[in-house]
């Protein structure tokens, strides 16, 4: 600051007075406050829930716990995967708590309903867990980034080339909600567009154990492919009654989005070979490994895609706070939009104006209990797609921030 030495002293103090409080008015409330809405008992705590609170307090540790001076506070809460639960606590941190931004929201449907929310309270949220595509495309929000992954990339990356290499003829076996059905929704157009046909599809009530029925079914629909559009407690639970009934020995099962712990859940002899699309693998390189590694030490497990995802999520929304001196939502996402992103998790990446981070996807294979060389050593990468090739472009876009 440029001081004017007329200025008498009195003068001076006033002057230095009013910069210093409207530095410390761009944190608002004297804190930055994160919050983790998340499922942290439910069919989808494996992938996301305390392997994701792990991974916001390895971010926030990174900055020493404080940005430009002021503390960085963690509060944490179970959505239970009902939208009227999470919605709730999200007015309750918004209203009562000056939470600055939510994050995770590892359920479509919890997070449509909380990024409505903070937009009217221009709040931020960060979609690190919920992959549906209408987040970044039919109900994208100013206010709103999708971090990880959507569907149509996990279908696009996961299903083409199987079509293409000869799995022609497809069925469903879909969770009944807003996921569920994006994954089949996308998994379908992608499967037609390569040359493949859906011979049909079963919906269960999400969250579901019993899968004997909708396995029958696609077993007696003499489907190549059998996609099991669903994730989590009840991806695992499929995968192990496919087994058991001797799907796998005449149908390629194919998982529209599986994680690391699915894999270490069912077991290697279950899920060998198995393809789909990832957004991130602990042992891709030195920055992956360093980062999971320190993950490991704290939790017992090696990160999901969505655990890395909400750490890379995190750590970035910390760093335009830092670079654009402000809290403000406006100005977080002007900088994360402007700012280069690369971390252990996001490689070759950048924030789109509809809100969707892209990265670099990965077509990998579950190695077989024999090629795997050490523990959590599962996956052989055989592909690895742009940002720009794997996520829906712009031109298919319907988000109404791109009219403007």
């Amino acid at each position: 600051m440029r001081v004017n030495k007329r200025l008498p002293l009195a003068s001076l103090l006033v002057v230095l007075g009013a910069a210093s409080a409207a530095a410390s008015a761009a944190i608002s409330d004297d804190a930055v406050k994160i919050a983790v809405l998340t499922d942290l008992s439910g069919a989808y705590s494996g992938n996301v829930g305390p392997g994701s609170v792990l991974a916001t307090k390895l971010a926030i540790a990174e900055f020493g716990g404080k940005v430009l001076g002021k503390p960085i506070e963690l509060v944490v809460a179970d959505h239970m995967n009902k939208v009227d639960i999470g919605s709730a606590k999200a007015r309750e941190w918004l209203d009562q708590d000056k939470v600055d931004v939510i994050t995770e929201l590892g359920n479509s449907a919890v997070a449509l309903a909380v990024m409505n929310i903070a937009e009217q309270k221009q709040r931020m949220t960060m979609v690190t867990g919920a992959g549906a595509t209408r987040i970044t495309s039919e109900e994208c929000k100013p206010t709103n980034v999708q971090w990880v992954y959507d569907t149509y990339a996990l279908a696009k990356v996961g299903t083409m080339p199987l079509v293409e290499s000869g799995t022609k003829n497809w069925y469903f076996i879909t969770a009944d909600y807003a996921f569920g059905h994006s994954l089949e929704n996308d998994g379908s157009r992608f499967i037609k567009e390569a040359g493949g046909k859906v011979l049909g599809s079963s919906r269960y009530p999400f969250p579901g154990s019993d899968f004997a029925s909708y396995l029958l079914s696609a077993q007696s629909s003499g489907a190549q492919g059998v996609a099991l559009a669903s994730a989590g407690a009840d991806l695992q639970n499929e995968i192990k009654q496919a087994n058991e009934f001797g799907l796998t020995e005449s149908q390629k099962i194919v998982a529209m989005l599986m994680s690391i712990t699915d894999v270490h859940g069912v077991g290697l002899d279950a899920a060998k070979n198995m393809n789909f699309a990832e957004t991130f693998y602990w042992n891709l390189d030195d920055e992956s490994r360093t980062f999971s590694r320190k993950f490991y030490k704290e939790f017992g497990k090696m990160p999901t895609a969505l655990q890395a995802g909400q750490y890379s999520a995190v750590l970035n929304y910390l760093r335009a706070v830092e670079k654009s001196g402000s809290d403000n939502v406006a100005d977080v996402m002007k900088t994360l939009q402007d700012m280069p992103i690369h971390d252990a998790f996001a490689r070759n990446a950048r924030l789109r104006k509809d809100g969707k981070l892209l990265h670099d996807l990965y077509l990998v294979s579950v190695k077989s209990p024999a090629d795997s060389k050490e523990p959590w050593d599962y996956y052989n990468v055989v592909k690895t797609v742009s940002g720009d090739q794997a996520f829906m472009p712009l031109s298919e876009s319907k988000c109404p921030l791109l009219k403007n």
